[in-house]
């Protein structure tokens, strides 16, 4: 079973909380290559109608059918979901325009009493997804520590973005319960689970074989073997790679780590894990 609350999360979330009291809007950050798992029921639940727009990150790693097909399924009740690549240089454009038009009638109506009303946003999402990347990006210059991995974050930070917006960088929170184990799975290939808590020979496992029924060319192409599964799949690749124990053994949790890193990086191609009817 994989699982992961540490204490400084229960304090995050009580946080968050407090402070969507006088947030205005909420940009929600998540995996485009798992974006459905990385929606956290509790903050769903603290939302409520509040405005929200869907910030799918990370877009040059997803497949862009599935990420679209997210895009329209989060893109209700007046929310907003934008695809985008956070390292990109002003890739967090339609992010500040959509803050602006769903925050436009609070604006007009500070106006109309006489108060130029600074916009308070709140970025959230699950570890690793990118939320102090987007905050930098929108800024223009460097004012979160990032990181790639999950937990840089770990306390409240507002920034001023201009003289009409402050965001604020929230540390990246699970739900104490990750009862659904393929989610869990998934939030751990991205790195949104903290490594060192992993069993990473499993872990992979899991992985080959999710790879080889959604994207079966992904392993066989990046690795020149044929299509295999689980243990048979790690045995091959550390063959592939030459990781070999004394003896001549395959080293099958050094093709492990192997793989789940050449995932993170991008390199097995594009790759979305979610699919909208697994959710419905």
């Amino acid at each position: 079973m994989i699982n992961w609350y540490p204490g400084h999360m229960t304090k995050a979330m009580r946080m968050i909380e407090e402070n969507l009291r006088i947030a205005d809007t909420v940009v929600y950050v998540l995996d485009a290559r798992a974006p459905l798992s990385c929606i956290n029921p509790n903050f769903e639940s603290m939302l409520g109608s509040m405005p929200v727009i869907y910030a799918v990150n990370k877009a040059e790693l997803g497949d862009k059918t599935r990420v679209s097909e997210c895009i329209a399924r989060l893109s209700a009740n007046g929310r907003r979901a934008i695809a985008l690549s956070a390292t990109a240089s002003k890739s967090t454009a339609p992010v500040l325009n959509a803050i602006r038009e769903l925050c436009d009638e609070k604006i007009n109506k500070a106006l109309l009493k006489g108060v130029r009303k600074s916009i308070k946003c709140m970025v959230l999402g699950v570890p690793n997804t990118g939320k102090s990347t987007i905050i930098n990006n929108l800024c223009g210059s460097a004012k979160t520590v990032t990181g790639n991995k999950a937990g840089v974050t770990r306390g409240k930070q507002w920034v001023r973005v201009n003289e009409r917006l402050e965001v604020l960088d929230t540390p990246g929170t699970l739900y104490p319960k990750l009862s659904d184990q393929r989610v869990a799975r998934r939030l751990a290939y991205i790195g949104s689970i903290k490594d060192e808590i992993l069993d990473t020979y499993e872990l992979a496992c899991s992985l080959a074989d999710e790879l080889n029924e959604l994207y079966p060319e992904a392993i066989t192409s990046r690795y020149n073997i044929e299509k295999s599964t689980g243990e048979e799949c790690l045995q091959a690749v550390a063959r592939s790679r030459g990781y070999l124990l004394k003896g001549g053994s395959a080293d099958t949790e050094r093709a492990a780590l192997a793989l789940i890193d050449d995932l993170r990086r991008g390199r097995l191609g594009a790759i979305t894990f979610d699919r909208v009817s697994e959710f419905e």
